[in-house]
Formats: structure tokens, sequence, C-alpha cells
């Protein structure tokens, strides 16, 4: 949290030094011969598929657009990226951008990103133990060790969400903070008593023979959309076609990945890591072409819950 409460300081301050000095967006949509470059800050996981296959797919040119899609780590590093207009959209989980528009960061939603397959134990992300765990439900979970991608952020708001869910106490969980291709290594030593992991180590958690006892996406809010595409007010104001164009593409680009999941397996072995002989196991996320704000009002009122803010922001400021 300390890394993210920095993140978001530095956009502020980078926000205060650009609006001075009068800086602008990369990208320029004024009318000209060749197709405008559109920068676009990702993360490398499942949940981006879309955008790479709509630009396969030529979407984006239809509008007009040439992508850059430029690789983060994180939200973290995405939000500061945007606003500043070091690159045009960003990709992040909603818990990130609530918590950003919650400082007065001026942030929109162009499109969605990812949502929760909705269905128990058939989901992209959930919560694993051992197979000789004692641990057999989210309730279990009450003051053990749980590894989580981010601290203070979406996923371990999501296991609490979980553990509640299932009738236990999730004040004294132990969370301590874990990049997703070092969890199962971690589960396997004893180091945490169990990791929140999505695709494509939650079917490698399987093959291994490790147990699912949560699908916490699914715990928290029917419909859950986890993350979306975003600008900044800036651009949205200033260059409205530009948006426009781009949540058009990526409306294409969700339908088509939703009704392709074959597409979607061969397309992450050239952005991700992934093990070619898992891609068939995975279970991907729902893409879909609309944000569920209610599900977005549950994780406003859980980040206020567990301390992540003050307030809630209306999400609606953050909606298209």
């Amino acid at each position: 949290m300390i890394r993210f409460r920095a993140a978001l300081a530095a956009a502020a301050s980078v926000l205060l030094l650009t609006a001075a000095c009068g800086g602008g967006d990369s990208s320029d949509d004024a009318s000209g011969d060749g197709p405008t470059t559109v920068k676009v800050s990702v993360i490398p996981i499942v949940d981006v598929a879309p955008i790479y296959l709509g630009d396969q797919q030529g979407f984006f040119a239809e509008q007009g657009l040439k992508l850059e899609l430029q690789s983060a780590q994180g939200g973290a590093a995405i939000v500061p990226a945007v606003v500043s207009g070091q690159v045009d959209f960003g990709f992040s989980n909603f818990t990130s951008l609530i918590i950003a528009r919650s400082k007065d960061l001026p942030l929109k939603v162009v499109a969605p990103g990812a949502g929760s397959t909705g269905v128990q134990g058939k989901d992209f992300g959930g919560v694993v133990v051992k197979a000789d765990s004692p641990i057999k439900s989210a309730k279990d979970l009450a003051g053990k060790r749980v590894a989580v991608n981010t601290l203070n952020n979406i996923n371990d708001t999501t296991v609490r969400a979980s553990i509640k869910a299932a009738g236990g106490d999730a004040k004294n969980v132990k969370f301590t903070e874990l990049a997703f291709p070092d969890m199962l290594a971690a589960l396997e030593k004893g180091n945490v008593d169990a990791v929140q992991v999505v695709e494509p180590f939650l079917a490698t958690a399987k093959k291994n023979g490790d147990r699912v006892i949560a699908s916490n996406y699914v715990d928290t809010a029917p419909g859950l959309t986890i993350a979306g595409y975003f600008t900044s007010q800036k651009t949205a104001g200033s260059k409205p076609e530009l948006v426009k164009k781009f949540a058009a593409a990526m409306q294409k680009s969700l339908k088509y990945a939703d009704e392709n999941p074959d597409a979607v397996r061969k397309v992450l072995l050239e952005y991700t890591k992934i093990d070619s002989a898992l891609t068939g196991s995975l279970t991907l996320p729902k893409y879909p072409t609309e944000v569920n704000a209610a599900s977005l009002e549950t994780l406003a009122k859980l980040a206020v819950q567990d301390g992540l803010i003050k307030t809630a922001p209306d999400v609606k400021d953050l909606l298209p």
C-alpha cells in the first residue's frame, strides 16, 4: 500500500506540474494522412487479451488508430503515466481506480477490461491451499497467512469478502505480498497457508494437486467487473474523438475475445510466459462490453470497510 500511495502522490505531483507547464498527451488525433498512434499501458496477464486480439483483427486500424502497447508491472505505475500524459490509456483493476479517484485524481474509464465468470469453482481467480491442508473453506482462513500480489487492493479485499460470505472472521487474516510467480513455491514450502492466484497460476496449482477453497471474485459481487481501460479527464475532454474511437475498437475487441476463447488462448502465448501445455486448461475471465456499476459500488464500500479509503467516491464519476 505504501508503494501505491507513493505512486498516487507522484501522480498528483505530475498532474500539477503538467498543468503548470502546459504539458499534454502523447498522441495527436489531428487529421492527417496516417493513423493516429495511441499509447496504452497494460499488464501482461490474461485479462488484456482482447486488446491484443483487437489489434490483430484490425479493429483499431478501422478507427484510424495504431496501437503502441507498453507493458507495466501494475496499476500503481500505470495511473501516474496516464495522468501525466505519458500514455493515452491504461489498464487497471477497479479497486486501484477507486482509490485513485478518492484522491481526486482525474481519471475516466472508457471501457471494461475483464470480469468474473460468476461461477463458483470455475472462475479465473481463486484462493488455493495445499492438498493436505486442514483448511476446507474460506471460513478457515481466519488467523492464517494468505498471499496476495498487492496488499490493500482488490485481491485481499475480495478474499476478505469470501471469508465473510463463509461466516468467518476476516479481521485477523495475515496477508503477505508476493508476486504471482512466487506464490505456489511459497505455498509448497509452507511459508503461507493459502494464496490468491489468477490464471495461469490457478491452472498450475490445480495441476500440482492443490485445492481451490474459494472463488473470491464470485463471492464479492454478482457479475463483478474486475478491471477496465481508462484515460485522464484531460484527454477525455480535449480529445473526445480519440476516446470515442478507442472505446469503439475496445468494444469490438471485448466482444470478439468473449466469443472466441480459442483465439484468446492462442494470443496469450505472444505476450505472456504461459506454458503452452497449460493454455487448454485455463479458465478465462469474462470480457464484458459494459461495466457492472453495481459491482463497483460494492468494491467502493469494501474499500471503506477495509480502511483503504475514508470516503467512497461516486463511481459514476469514473464511468463512461
